[in-house]
């Protein structure tokens, strides 16, 4: 079986090592990048499975990175490793197209279990891309191979957790799903206490998928969570 490739962008030499040698102990093909110029061509340039990300970088800083790979419309899986961790600041890197955020110090099994999930999340993703390339609600279609959203053949232009989001309640259409459902199947993890952050991205989502027109796909089920819901 052919092995993942991860991409290690990592100013720290002690926490690369570490994170070099933990990975490659796993079964992983891994690369190492020390600042964010070096990364962002190393990311661009390879074929990678999932990137490890630090936010306080030299040339690049993680963020700008990020940025720039998601402008350019690379998908790689990117888990961002900062000494942040205020709900704004996790915000802020997923709104740039982060898909996991994790603080230091970490623990290793932790963070070996959340890029085991995320590569998951992206293999089952690519499985159902392949099987069914097209999801449809009412005059809603999301394009899961070129992730393209389209309502009424207007173009919609979403952040990659935006996608995963609506990927997810397209996929439970007419189903009411709890924030903490949500938390789990789209963010991969359970963020313990934080339900805020399914809020702001259905807010977000509504800005983009219901704004302007007559019937609103995206309800909110009072005292559970959310659902998209085709008009009756």
């Amino acid at each position: 079986m052919e092995q993942d490739r991860l991409l290690v962008v990592e100013d720290e030499d002690s926490i690369a090592r570490v994170l070099q040698l933990e990975l490659e102990h796993e079964g992983y093909t891994v690369g190492r990048a020390e600042d964010g110029r070096k990364g962002l061509e190393m990311a661009m340039s390879g074929e990678w499975d999932l990137m490890l990300l630090d936010v306080m970088l030299p040339e690049l800083n993680g963020i700008e990175v990020l940025r720039r790979l998601r402008s350019a419309g690379n998908p790689i899986p990117i888990i961002l490793l900062t000494a942040r961790d205020t709900v704004p600041d996790k915000v802020s890197g997923f709104e740039h197209g982060a898909n996991d955020y994790i603080t230091k110090p970490f623990a290793m099994e932790e963070m070996l279990a959340r890029v085991r999930n995320l590569l998951r999340i992206f293999q089952q993703q690519g499985k159902e891309a392949e099987a069914s390339d097209t999801l449809k609600v009412t005059d809603l279609v999301i394009e899961l191979r070129s992730r393209k959203v389209f309502r009424k053949e207007v173009a919609i232009d979403l952040t990659p957790r935006e996608f995963e989001l609506l990927v997810f309640l397209a996929e439970n259409k007419n189903q009411e799903k709890s924030r903490e459902e949500i938390l789990s199947e789209v963010w991969g993890y359970d963020f313990i206490g934080e339900t805020n952050l399914v809020d702001v991205y259905i807010r977000y989502l509504r800005q983009k998928i219901d704004k302007g027109f007559r019937f609103k796909l995206i309800h909110t089920v009072r005292g559970v969570g959310y659902m998209l819901k085709e008009p009756e």
